[in-house]
């Protein structure tokens, strides 16, 4: 048993958009531009518009500037194509987000496909993925962007590293699972990708040194299941019912697993603040790409 260190993604978070806040000031002063991101939202899902507004309100807030389109729920699939085409050609906009889920009757792939690649600032693009996969520089879905970062600063406190750490990723989603695969190969892990029908799956997530939940299913990975020492990112947000009253859980039983856990991020308040923060970065990035700017210039 060891006494786990609560990995703080609002106050993470808080640091990263400080940063960007101080590029993007840099980069008007020094080249009057200024990042711009436009959000797209079809229909009136209530949490996607919680999302939206929140990505509006944080980009306006380190200075960017910030669109957000909403469409009714009747848009044909290719009104939105031509918009998103309309958005690409636009060399003011530098980043395209389409909010997802779309309605039933529009194919998330399809649209996601026809965002520019250089403007696609969830990552989500075929292109991105791709490149992530054979170490080019694209864009970085943010949820695993971000959960590297968290990585990073937990490790900061035990002076430990990535380094031959066995990563088990419990969770095979392109948005999520695949691309923080890609990421922890990439700092030298041995990394083991996992779902909910894996054969013996207690028995490997008791193997890994880091354990990332993004399977979808609240407080589905056990106490018993964590390694004493694990470092555990939970990316899972679960709305449950207990009582009269209903609360936010991740996929990790957080209770029972902080007992095992170096260090672990809580739910809420973990990997959530981290995703809008490292779509703000995203922006920048795509923003300096597309003006042949280098990043962390301000810094």
């Amino acid at each position: 048993m060891v006494d786990s260190h609560l990995i703080d993604g609002t106050a993470i978070a808080a640091q990263l958009r400080a940063g960007l806040k101080t590029e993007v000031a840099h980069w008007l002063a020094t080249k009057g531009l200024v990042p711009k991101l436009v959000v797209v939202i079809v229909g009136e899902d209530p949490a996607s518009q919680v999302y939206v507004r929140n990505k509006a309100e944080q980009s306006k807030a380190i200075g960017m500037e910030s669109e957000t389109i909403k469409l009714p729920v009747e848009t044909t699939e290719s009104d939105l194509l031509a918009l998103v085409a309309k958005l690409n050609a636009d060399s003011q906009v530098n980043g395209i987000l389409v909010q997802l889920p779309l309605p039933a009757h529009m194919s998330s792939l399809k649209v996601i496909d026809a965002i520019d690649p250089d403007k696609d600032v969830d990552g989500f693009h075929v292109i991105n993925a791709g490149k992530l996969s054979v170490g080019l520089d694209g864009i970085v879905p943010c949820t695993p962007l971000g959960s590297m970062i968290l990585l990073e600063e937990a490790f900061k406190p035990f002076n430990d590293s990535f380094s031959g750490k066995h990563a088990v990723i419990v969770g095979r989603s392109n948005i999520v699972g695949k691309p923080m695969a890609q990421l922890l190969l990439a700092k030298d892990c041995t990394v083991t990708i996992a779902h909910s029908k894996t054969k013996g799956l207690a028995a490997l997530c008791q193997s890994a040194d880091i354990l990332v939940a993004a399977v979808g299913r609240p407080r589905f990975i056990k106490g018993e299941w964590v390694k004493d020492g694990a470092y555990i990112i939970d990316v899972g947000i679960n709305r449950i019912t207990d009582g009269e009253t209903t609360k936010l859980v991740g996929d990790v039983d957080f209770d029972a697993a902080k007992a095992h856990a170096r260090a672990i991020t809580p739910v809420p308040k973990g990997v959530g603040p981290m995703t809008i923060a490292c779509l703000l970065k995203n922006t920048l990035t795509a923003f300096c790409r597309q003006h042949g700017l280098s990043m962390d210039k301000a810094a």
